[in-house]
């Protein structure tokens, strides 16, 4: 029984840690769409931007959800399913789901930063 409860206590924490990083990258693109519309900041900067608003996303998700054992991989599966969703998300938004080197390496280091994110967060929250 405890073990079905802390799976489910897992489970929930990568969603709150999912939905906190979707809500961060969210508000980051509305901000940084704003100073782009008041600025002449290049359009090459955009996608280094976002990168970095992605990769920021998921290292708050994961360091604010991920606790008890196995933060490797509740850290994992936040920045997959992050991913993830925010491929669906744009691809929609702009009618191309093709896949291509770049997705697959964005997605890879997606679950490399949350991985690492979240060994760093239990480790943090251990009392």
């Amino acid at each position: 029984m405890q073990r079905e409860s802390t799976a489910g206590n897992s489970l929930f924490r990568i969603v709150k840690g999912v939905g906190l990083a979707l809500g961060f990258a969210f508000l980051g693109v509305v901000v940084f769409a704003g100073v782009l519309r008041s600025t002449n900041i290049s359009d090459r900067a955009v996608y280094p931007v976002n990168q970095t608003l992605k990769l920021l996303a998921i290292a708050l998700g994961t360091l604010v959800f991920v606790r008890g054992e196995k933060g490797f991989l509740q850290g994992g599966a936040i920045g997959l399913l992050f991913a993830a969703l925010s491929y669906l998300t744009f691809s929609a938004l702009g009618g191309d789901f093709s896949l291509s080197w770049v997705a697959i390496v964005e997605v890879l280091l997606s679950v490399l930063t949350g991985a690492v994110c979240g060994a760093v967060a239990v480790n943090l929250h251990r009392n």
